[in-house]
């Protein structure tokens, strides 16, 4: 194992929390998975139809953009859980704020986008923290954004009912100032990047991911060998007079 040089994890927690994202990494997709929240058929048949694909390439995108969104979640895990292994005092608890540091009293949700919530879930979360400090007045309530509009640390200012509303307890914070405060090191976040594409080559040399091809298509194929069809009754079934459907 190389030295990544950082001073506020070690050399073996750093690689193996990648090692840990990396395994999650999804290659593949059943179709159980794949219909979990109830594939749309009216809409692929729209896509496929106005953008003139053919309906596998719209069945393989979708497929992708299942796949896409995972991944998307298993780095949100990166980002969360590296900070079981930073700093003193600052957990990852399995309910509840995703970091938090009981002897300082701070508590935090983290989100990826700056544009990850939308308006009510924005005044939900601020409830919340609003919650948290009228049960701990010295506590301090933090929405950290790993992808913000600019470096920040802040009052956080939301609408609640029309009414503008902060409370200097209540910040928002881009990540970078948040492995700031965590680390004591102004350019942490920076440090941890410019290591990342190395231990995920090291990660990569020791590992053997489960690449193995989608079953979508076959388990559709099984449904009915017309692709348009299986894809209508994998959502339709037990609808009215979908046992006689007929699409081409």
């Amino acid at each position: 194992m190389r030295a990544y040089n950082l001073s506020f994890i070690s050399n073996e927690d750093f690689y193996n929390h990648v090692k840990e994202t990396v395994e999650k990494y999804r290659f593949t997709i059943a179709l159980d998975s794949f219909n979990q929240n109830l594939i749309d058929p009216i809409k692929l048949t729209f896509d496929s139809l106005i953008y003139k694909k053919n309906l596998e390439a719209v069945v393989e995108s979708e497929i992708i953009r299942q796949i896409d969104k995972s991944n998307t979640n298993h780095i949100g895990y990166f980002n969360q859980n590296i900070f079981k292994y930073i700093g003193d005092g600052w957990s990852v608890p399995a309910t509840g704020y995703d970091i938090v540091n009981v002897d300082k009293s701070i508590y935090v949700e983290i989100k990826n986008k700056h544009n990850t919530m939308n308006s009510s879930s924005s005044q939900k979360t601020f409830m919340r923290m609003q919650s948290t400090i009228l049960k701990n007045p010295k506590a301090t309530c933090m929405l950290v954004e790993v992808i913000a509009r600019e470096s920040q640390h802040k009052i956080w200012e939301v609408s609640l009912d029309s009414i503008h509303t902060s409370d200097p307890r209540i910040l928002r914070v881009s990540i970078d100032k948040f492995y700031e405060l965590v680390t004591g090191e102004k350019y942490a976040f920076k440090y941890v990047c410019e290591q990342i594409p190395k231990v995920i080559e090291d990660v990569l040399e020791d590992v053997v991911l489960d690449e193995k091809n989608n079953s979508v298509f076959e388990e559709l194929n099984k449904i009915s060998p017309n692709l348009l069809k299986s894809i209508y009754l994998l959502s339709f079934e037990k609808y009215q007079g979908f046992s006689n459907l007929n699409v081409e």
